[in-house]
């Protein structure tokens, strides 16, 4: 309300307008000042997951899935798409395949990269439906309500993310990428190892550390792995619904999984050619691969 005033030229205080608000509509006021408060009956009863689109523009998409009762990380993966459905899927069905079950329910956005863990999800979940009978097993929900994990974003950015972004702001400022074909898989090719390293590191650390006590009782504290692994010191239980082999396998045919060569296959090869000619190692550190980079780019460019 005070952004529609200021945008017709009525110059009033925020506390103007809020003492308005509560005379005029004191329902509504309360309504809006009432919190939606998070819990999660037991390990494995709700995954969140979504995609992290900071470093996108750069080539390098993100895509994580966290556990609502624990707060334990599930899956966190640095790939060239976080568009294709397939390869969504194919992070949940990885994960399906090494617990050997899944979680009753799934909470993802709208978008259609998610359509196949969705149907993923409801496919094996078609015989156990009367488990939670009034319960869909995948919902939808705006990108900003997944709560869980959009919170964890939050950690992410601050622990390591916020790095990467400036160092990569920095390199386009200098006019040293284009956002380009070709920059955006050098930029691939020379960091997404390092970052998929630096996502694992942070995966340990959050699931080490101690989540601290909430107001609210039922929401369990403590360290994710111990709350994962042990549900039953909270009071709770895991809710792991074990998969069938066949459906399994049935799954994985429409997924598309991580290949070992993080970028286009031919500027991969060039890249490979280049480093042999120049006597370039693979960079064990993020300086390390902006050199590795600028030397790539300039000896690509400079060919062409």
């Amino acid at each position: 309300m005070y952004t529609k005033c200021k945008e017709n030229n009525l110059h009033v205080r925020k506390e103007d307008i809020r003492l308005i608000l509560s005379l005029l509509d004191p329902s509504g006021v309360e309504h809006r000042k009432a919190r939606c408060h998070y819990f999660s009956k037991g390990q494995n009863y709700i995954w969140h997951f979504d995609s992290y689109d900071k470093l996108k523009p750069y080539g390098i998409c993100i895509n994580g899935c966290i556990d609502g009762f624990s707060r334990k990380i599930i899956w966190l993966n640095a790939y060239k798409t976080s568009s294709d459905p397939k390869v969504i899927g194919g992070y949940y069905i990885e994960t399906v395949d090494d617990l050997s079950g899944y979680s009753r329910i799934v909470r993802g956005d709208c978008g259609t990269e998610n359509v196949h863990v969705r149907d993923f999800q409801r496919f094996l979940r078609r015989n156990n439906i009367q488990q939670d009978f009034n319960t869909d097993s995948y919902l939808e929900v705006a990108s900003t309500a997944n709560q869980r994990i959009e919170s964890w974003w939050g950690f992410l950015r601050k622990e390591c993310m916020e790095f990467f972004i400036s160092l990569f702001v920095d390199v386009k400022d200098r006019g040293l990428f284009d956002g380009g074909f070709l920059d955006k898989n050098l930029i691939r090719f020379c960091f997404m190892g390092i970052i998929q390293d630096e996502l694992d590191k942070t995966a340990h650390v959050w699931d080490a550390h101690v989540i601290r006590p909430s107001k609210i009782d039922r929401v369990p504290s403590g360290r994710p792995n111990i709350m994962y692994l042990f549900p039953e010191l909270y009071r709770a239980e895991n809710y792991l619904l074990l998969v069938e082999s066949g459906d399994l396998q049935l799954c994985k045919t429409e997924c598309t999984f991580q290949s070992s060569i993080p970028c286009d296959s031919d500027v991969y090869d060039i890249c490979n050619t280049v480093m042999a000619e120049t006597h370039f190692d693979l960079p064990n550190d993020s300086y390390q691969a902006i050199d590795l980079y600028l030397h790539l780019r300039n000896e690509i460019l400079t060919s062409l």
